[in-house]
């Protein structure tokens, strides 16, 4: 039995699933440009850098979704997919998950996005599985603060170590665990598994995945 872990953005999707979700309430006026735009844009290069603060940034991402009742924003979101999620895709991603999927691996997208941008996404690759940082909920409405432990950096390895034992797994019950990355920000998850692919790598990710003789591979 295997295991293939897929992180999402800018490895899957040709994009960035966060920054693009708030691109998206500043395009449709739920956001005020000058007040969110350089914000949002300021972030994510902390992201890239692998300098981002997580509590503030989720405290900026989670915050607009307390703002508006769950029927509304799942009608935004299902404008956003349609509009951009959809078309991030490439035709190469939709190919990897579809050959582990093919072999029955146990698939799983792994992101520190919240996953109320997320999981349509998941459902869009056909897997069924998702880890991802969880918004708090109560009464079915978000409260704009993070339930759990954030899916980021270490935190990724904590939510799957305990996602799997909830099954009685571990990364020792797979004879090959494959993590599919771009990012300097899951260097701790790939250095847990014993099949580390860097994908459409950030320069870093790059240098070590060259250094350690960890296969690189673009899907775009």
């Amino acid at each position: 039995m295997n295991l293939a872990l897929f992180d999402l953005d800018n490895t899957l999707l040709d994009g960035d699933s966060d920054f693009e979700w708030s691109q998206f309430l500043i395009r449709i006026g739920v956001l005020d440009r000058e007040l969110f735009e350089a914000t949002n844009l300021a972030f994510y290069e902390h992201y890239k850098a692998g300098t981002l603060d997580i509590g503030e940034f989720l405290d900026f991402q989670l915050k607009p979704l307390s703002r508006h009742a769950r029927k509304t924003l799942d009608e935004w979101h299902g404008r956003f997919m349609r509009e951009k999620a959809l078309g991030m895709i490439t035709q190469a991603a939709r190919d990897l998950v579809n050959r582990h999927r093919a072999a029955n691996d146990v698939c799983i997208i792994i992101t520190a996005t919240n996953s109320f941008v997320t999981a349509p996404i998941a459902r869009a690759f056909g897997v069924e599985n998702l880890i991802a940082t969880e918004p708090e909920q109560r009464d079915g409405e978000f409260t704009g603060r993070v339930a759990g432990i954030p899916c980021f950096r270490e935190g990724k390895i904590i939510r799957l170590e305990s996602w799997l034992g909830e099954r009685g797994w571990s990364l020792d019950s797979f004879d090959k665990t494959t993590f599919y990355s771009d990012s300097l920000n899951d260097l701790p998850l790939l250095g847990k598994v014993n099949n580390p692919v860097a994908v459409n790598p950030d320069a870093t990710l790059r240098a070590h995945a060259e250094k350690s003789g960890w296969p690189v591979m673009s899907l775009r």
